[in-house]
């Protein structure tokens, strides 16, 4: 089972260090009133700290060392 995660939080870790964030469009509507109205897209953005990655890196790297067969 330690293994398991271990190497889950190796994946995990290895993809944010080459990916460090995405964006996604979302709908908001700027003016509702009665029957018109008006949206725009608004693109947001998640970024996560590229270390985060590393720390998860290293803490699968940990876990799959020292967990027993």
């Amino acid at each position: 089972m330690n293994k398991t995660i271990g190497i889950v939080l190796i994946i995990i870790g290895a993809v944010m260090l080459v990916w460090t964030g995405f964006t996604y469009t979302k709908k908001e509507k700027i003016v509702d009133a009665g029957p018109i109205q008006i949206s725009a897209d608004r693109q947001k953005i998640v970024n996560w700290p590229p270390y985060l990655g590393g720390i998860l890196l290293v803490g699968g790297i940990v876990i799959v060392a020292t967990a027993k067969k």
